[in-house]
């Protein structure tokens, strides 16, 4: 069963406990810490082991298991600590973005290739699975260039984060781009866009169902490919929102989510 939650950068001036318990309430199976600094810190890495045993207390507590960490970088020191934190928590994955890559400059996706590869192997002596999505504006932004880091990439701790936003921001079609990757995919940042950007919309407008996306068809994909992770929602720009309307996002996410995985047999 395909495992729905909610990246707690969408609560980020809220406590570690007051996101989980509205995560919890809005139905969803598990949730992802974000180690974003000041967008959320809900694990800050460079204090982690002051704070590990209340995590997992947390999630104990609420039956809501950890799924993934976002982590702001890709920078060795950095991955060294998120690996650490998450083989003491029990945290699966570790999701990054392409960093301070450029477009269209091939060097910087044979440097990149390269580190992930290294990196990739140390997440696997922690038991941790290392991932990177296509983001705009840097060096792997689409499919063709997800396409060569999974050339290039071959080490087993190393997967693709398919985040339809960003694709679609792309000028690609998500569900059909979705279909290229997923043999690697290994995790899921979810969310709608209105619009080609370059921002994916207001927190409202990024909440699944209300935007251009056709989330459902990239649903069905996923299923249809035997995807069994986690696909968590992921909506920046909130952090000034009153706790209310953040659940309210995370609620009517996962009412559409639910009903797209259960159309097609993810649920």
């Amino acid at each position: 069963m395909i495992t729905l939650g909610v990246n707690t950068v969408l609560f980020g001036k809220h406590d570690f406990r007051t996101a989980m318990a509205h995560i919890k309430r809005a139905g969803y199976d598990a949730a992802e810490i974000s180690a974003l600094g000041s967008m959320a810190n809900h694990l800050p890495l460079d204090d982690w082991r002051n704070h590990a045993a209340e995590i997992k207390a947390i999630a104990a507590d609420l039956a809501l298991p950890l799924s993934a960490v976002e982590v702001a970088t890709t920078a060795e020191d950095r991955l060294m600590l998120a690996y650490e934190a998450c083989a003491a928590i029990g945290i699966p994955v570790v999701n990054v973005g392409p960093g301070g890559t450029k477009p269209d400059c091939p060097e910087d996706l044979v440097r990149l290739a390269a580190h992930l590869e290294r990196m990739a192997a140390k997440a696997a002596e922690f038991g941790v699975t290392l991932c990177m999505k296509a983001h705009v504006n840097t060096g792997v932004f689409n499919t063709p260039t997800t396409l060569e880091i999974m050339r290039r990439v071959s080490a087993p701790a190393f997967g693709i984060d398919m985040d339809p936003s960003h694709i679609h921001r792309s000028g690609e079609v998500p569900k059909e781009a979705l279909k290229a990757v997923v043999s690697r995919v290994r995790h899921v940042h979810i969310r709608d866009c209105v619009g080609l950007g370059p921002r994916p919309g207001t927190p409202e407008e990024q909440a699944c169902g209300r935007g251009d996306i056709d989330l459902a068809g990239y649903c069905r994909v996923l299923v249809e490919a035997g995807y069994d992770g986690p696909v968590n929602l992921e909506v920046i720009g909130a952090l000034d929102y009153d706790l209310t309307a953040q659940a309210m996002i995370a609620a009517e996410s996962y009412g559409f989510l639910n009903a797209c995985l259960k159309a097609c047999g993810g649920r």
